[in-house]
């Protein structure tokens, strides 16, 4: 445990972060694998939340909780399922 203030401080900083980018990572997951299983059955219903999907992978990276190549490389799969 950190007897420093300001070590204290940046855990309490560094617990808001993993939260807020483990809410990121989820929520991109999820609609990744929405589309994956709708992908099989509705192609048009999959359509649509491939835009929703880029918009949510594309948050992500800017914010910083992944890489702006691993977002493109995602996109890049999910838009190769419609082909």
């Amino acid at each position: 445990m950190p007897i420093i203030k300001s070590a204290k401080k940046a855990i309490r900083g560094s617990l808001r972060k993993k939260a807020f980018n483990d809410r990121q990572k989820h929520a991109m997951k999820d609609i990744i694998k929405k589309i994956g299983k709708t992908v099989k059955t509705d192609k048009k219903g999959a359509e649509k939340l491939l835009s929703l999907a880029f918009a949510v992978i594309d948050k992500s990276a800017k914010k910083g909780v992944i890489k702006k190549n691993n977002a493109a490389r995602k996109k890049s799969r999910l838009s190769k399922l419609f082909k």
